[in-house]
């Protein structure tokens, strides 16, 4: 989620003890372990303890080749250009706006948006994303990215015009602006190709060339589809919606499908009467939507209530005949084929929350598959799913062969066990089911402590975050984007802040920006800090990692480095200029076939001392090159600088997002979003000259050599 859009409002109205809270505690015990118990280091962290070490990390992922970071780190800049090492080269490929098929003009700064134009253009404000191989033999010069676009800038969306129409407090849209700014939200897809001097370019009027947006027909699928929490006036039996939105970071599955992440939905809508439980929970809005898209109801053009949709304001005397459920559409990951265009389908069984992405777990054959997600907002949750299907490899992705690939995701994702996780100060975890029959900790079962019929799986999915409220999962610092090392199994999740942790024992209170909340059921104010989130006031954020035990209910948790800036007193993985950072956010696992893998991190960063230093920024690691030391607070320390890099560094005002590798690992797409006077030429390399209309834009980072990124 970009920080820009950050809802700062505190949803959560459990008392369950904060991972702040859980991380201090295990932060100290692990202190008063140094000395001569590293074998009670090792009992308490379930052997994690070695994790970091080559030993542990050859026999988790096999004898693999072990890989140094060969590129010197980058300084920290503040610039309107993409810096990347001495060797690199970076190039701005498929910024907003570039067209895809001929129903779109060319760019031009000049140019007014329309609602064709939108739609049949690449949308705004890129985020997650990920490449599909049309081919294997050219999978890494020719393929599909699909890529979210999260929200939009209204300034640089309507610059020619001076600014969107009707804003200001009671103002009415224009139903043609609203059309234009539900078009430039969801989802692209595009076809690219690499030309002879290894520049990358789209491919004008591909048959693959698609978009999704906020208002495209879409199926749903799972527990909740039919039921009579999600019919309205468009879908009285429950089985579809329009559009997704909001959309963050990623995933992708085995079968080659893309999974697209509906994270800060609920300011799309509103709700003036009739509030249920769940929107007070999950946070839908009063009197007026983000964007203001609802006041163009009305107009004379609407269509089928394109806009009156966004108010969930009950007008009819059920709920066919009005939208009162129309929020409860929203919350899911979405799967979409990114070869054939088909209806893409909402997979409810993975819970409905602020979705920050969701990403596929270790994958053995015969064992059941694994989904991981957070849900970005302060003191929430991670989640994990797991089919009730079980993995057979020839249900792979075959580039080029055309088959059904949704049917093989409703195989894997529509029925299955959803989780919360709560973490103990011990380094142990629980994952805890989100199931009617499981017990919550007052002794109830979920179905009972919900109020719902004993068997109602549909209902526990819309309370999803009431669910795990009850079932005591761990309140987090903002879990962001998750990475997962597809050989050992390792799950890396980036916890990006927490401006509103006390220090331990301090009473939480129960306000929300200052007002008394009692009558919306939100939750904390302030929470006390905990073993996995151990700072008060945490603004730097940390990346914590955690491996599968025996069973699907048990794991072993750490923190892996925590940000920080140089002379921070909680500067606890030590790092120094060449890598300082704060507010981690986007994260990747580039797994290598021989060599052991890189994490990449990302950041959105607003934290004293790192953003005076530096833009935001990537930054690499190998984590089999990090050595845990026992009773340190993280596995990254003073003693691991040179294998922490920053690797680039982005453009004045953004925030860089999204990684996509090329098979070989030759290429690297990174995300730049929200850029604040970027980019005006091709080479992003180059500062811009003046004043222009920003756009979000793919950048791909090439070695000048035509090598291996990284190494």
């Amino acid at each position: 989620m970009s920080k820009e859009i950050e809802d700062h409002r505190l949803l959560n109205p459990s008392s369950n003890e904060p991972f702040s809270s859980v991380l201090e505690k295990h932060v100290s015990r692990r202190r008063v372990m140094q000395g001569g118990l590293g074998m009670a280091a090792m009992t308490m962290l379930g052997g994690f303890g070695l994790l970091g070490s080559a030993s542990a990390s050859e026999s988790a992922a096999g004898a693999k080749t072990p890989l140094a970071l060969a590129f010197d780190a980058v300084r920290g800049a503040m610039t309107d250009a993409v810096v990347v090492p001495a060797g690199y080269t970076a190039q701005v490929l498929i910024p907003w706006g570039t067209p895809l098929n001929s129903k779109a003009p060319s760019w031009s700064a000049e140019r007014h948006i329309t609602p064709e134009i939108q739609a049949n253009s690449v949308g705004m404000h890129h985020d997650g994303m990920h490449n599909f191989p049309l081919d294997e033999a050219t999978a890494s010069r020719h393929m599909l990215l699909a890529l979210n676009n999260e929200y939009i800038d209204q300034k640089a969306l309507w610059a020619p015009q001076g600014g969107p129409t009707g804003m200001d407090e009671g103002g009415k849209r224009p139903a043609d602006e609203v059309r234009t700014e539900i078009n430039a939200h969801g989802v692209t897809v595009v076809e690219l190709k690499k030309d002879g001097d290894g520049h990358w370019h789209p491919v004008a009027d591909s048959s693959y060339n698609r978009r999704y947006t906020s208002a495209t027909d879409m199926v749903l699928s799972g527990p909740i589809a039919g039921s009579d929490y999600v019919k309205t006036q468009y879908s009285p039996n429950g089985t579809n919606t329009r559009g997704t939105n909001n959309n963050c970071a990623n995933g992708y599955t085995p079968w080659g499908t893309y999974l697209t992440c509906e994270e800060n939905w609920p300011g799309y809508f509103i709700k003036d009467a009739g509030r249920e439980m769940d929107d007070n929970r999950i946070g839908i809005s009063e009197g007026r939507g983000r964007y203001g898209w609802e006041t163009a109801a009305g107009d004379d053009s609407e269509q089928n209530d394109e806009f009156a949709r966004f108010n969930a304001t009950p007008r009819g005397d059920s709920a066919t005949q009005d939208y009162r459920n129309e929020p409860r559409t929203f919350g899911y990951i979405v799967e979409i084929d990114p070869y054939t265009g088909e209806k893409a389908v909402k997979r409810t069984a993975l819970g409905r929350f602020r979705h920050e992405g969701c990403w596929p777990g270790k994958l053995v054959e015969g064992e059941p598959v694994v989904f991981y997600s957070g849900h970005d907002s302060r003191n929430e949750y991670i989640y994990k799913f797991v089919s009730e299907a079980v993995w057979d490899p020839a249900d792979a992705n075959r580039p080029g062969a055309n088959y059904d690939r949704l049917a093989i995701g409703a195989k894997y994702m529509d029925k299955g066990t959803l989780y919360a996780a709560r973490f103990n100060a011990d380094g142990s975890g629980e994952w805890l089911p989100l199931t009617p029959d499981a017990t919550t900790q007052d002794g109830r079962t979920l179905a009972q402590a919900l109020n719902l019929a004993a068997d109602d799986l549909a209902g526990v999915i819309i309370h999803t975050c009431d669910a795990a409220d009850l079932m005591g999962a761990t309140p987090m610092d903002r879990p962001e984007w998750g990475a997962v090392d597809p050989a050992s199994g390792d799950v890396y999740m980036t916890l990006t802040n927490n401006s509103d942790r006390t220090v331990e024992g301090t009473a939480p209170t129960f306000t929300n920006d200052g007002a008394a909340i009692e009558d919306m059921g939100v939750g904390y104010g302030t929470a006390p800090t905990n073993a996995a989130n151990p700072r008060a006031d945490n603004g730097a954020g940390q990346v914590i990692r955690w491996r599968e035990g025996d069973t699907a209910t048990r794991f072993d948790w750490q923190v892996f480095v925590f940000g920080a800036a140089v002379g921070d007193a909680d500067n606890f993985s030590g790092l120094t200029e060449q890598n300082q950072f704060a507010s981690p956010d986007g994260l990747f696992y580039d797994d290598r076939e021989d060599e052991q893998g890189i994490l990449w991190i990302q950041t959105d960063n607003g934290y004293p001392g790192v953003a005076d230093y530096t833009n935001n920024q990537v930054l690499a690691v190998v984590p089999q090159s990090v050595d845990y030391a026992e009773g340190d607070a993280a596995v990254i320390d003073g003693s691991d600088q040179e294998q922490l890099k920053r690797f680039a560094v982005g453009p004045n005002d953004c925030e860089v997002t999204g990684v996509a590798f090329t098979p070989d690992k030759t290429a690297m797409f990174i995300n730049i979003q929200h850029p604040g006077n970027w980019p005006s030429v091709d080479d992003a390399t180059v500062e811009t000259d003046g004043t222009v209309r920003p756009r979000a834009s793919t950048v791909v980072i090439q070695r000048e050599d035509g090598g291996k990124i990284g190494v």
